[in-house]
């Protein structure tokens, strides 16, 4: 049987848009193979530098289980460097940024572990993605019960973006989302926020200190947003919630100017999550002239070669 201690000995680490400065050409490479995915990969880095230089709302949107990996800190930097100024995300992104800013440590591993074993080991896994039982929930709750007082301490009711905020005022660590959208005051829309840790505790905590969240004073920034933006563009990478809320508040300004969709989910099964972006015009979500790819493929992989390309 394998040990706690081997299990745990490769720490994920953060990487940041300086470790990919000397990638920013990359997609010439792409350009010049030209076959089959690499077009796209060609034209959705086309299509988001003409987003950044054009449109005043610049959506990012991904699910949580890239903020478990290195992404996190690509993420963080990409605020920071003012390429997006809105985030739409799931709960779990709140935990694992949460977790990771106040010491916890998230490990690499293989996704044929025993997952009977590990469970013995008090060690969860998220694909590849090792994280001990430390490492995630006993720190989401105390987080949560040391700085929620003082947050809603004149409020009874608050929110999700401006709680977000709060939490991040509250953070130390430079590769933290939830740190550099406080600093750079770029709203984190959470629909989803009660689906997780961070949900949870707010919940149990509201029995105690008498306060609510708002998710309408988070839909109605997202709609002030969407109706007084004059081109509005996405980086959609993932499915589910996150994409659909992304993309339903932009049918309310005639759709998405730009979108560039990251996903392995397909089109078969009617779903969401696969659907491209062609099935979104028929919902005024995108426009019909909007400029939009879809690129197949893992986030981990397809992401850094996206936002080197922006360095260029």
């Amino acid at each position: 049987m394998i040990s706690r201690d081997e299990l745990l000995k490769n720490p994920i680490e953060d990487i940041t848009l300086n470790d990919l400065e000397k990638y920013k050409d990359i997609t010439d490479i792409f350009n010049k193979i030209y076959g089959f995915s690499s077009e796209n990969i060609v034209n959705g880095s086309r299509i988001l530098k003409e987003m950044i230089k054009t449109a005043d709302l610049r959506f990012l949107s991904f699910t949580a289980n890239l903020v478990s990996t290195g992404l996190r800190g690509l993420f963080a930097d990409l605020i920071e460097k003012g390429y997006f100024n809105v985030i739409v995300t799931t709960g779990g992104t709140v935990d694992h940024d949460l977790a990771r800013s106040f010491g916890g440590k998230y490990y690499k591993g293989s996704f044929e572990l025993d997952d009977a074993m590990l469970k013995d080991l008090e060690i969860h896994r998220l694909g590849n993605i090792l994280v001990p039982f430390e490492s995630y929930g006993k720190i989401i709750e105390d987080v949560v019960r040391k700085f929620l007082p003082e947050i809603i301490k004149d409020k009874r009711e608050i929110g999700v973006y401006e709680l977000l905020w709060e939490f991040g005022k509250r953070i130390n660590d430079p590769h933290s989302i939830l740190r550099k959208a406080y600093e750079k005051k770029v709203p984190i829309i959470v629909p989803g926020i009660v689906d997780g840790s961070f949900g949870t505790n707010l919940f149990i905590q509201s029995q105690f200190l008498n306060f609510r969240i708002n998710l309408f004073e988070d839909m109605r920034l997202i709609k002030d947003l969407i109706f007084s933006c004059k081109k509005s563009g996405a980086l959609i990478i993932g499915g589910g919630i996150s994409k659909h809320h992304t993309i339903w508040w932009n049918q309310f300004k005639d759709g998405l100017d730009y979108a560039v969709y990251v996903t392995t989910a397909q089109e078969y099964d009617g779903s969401l999550s696969g659907a491209k972006p062609r099935e979104a015009i028929s919902w005024n979500k995108i426009r019909p002239n909007a400029q939009h790819v879809t690129i197949y493929g893992d986030a981990t992989v397809i992401v850094p070669i996206l936002a080197a390309s922006l360095l260029s």
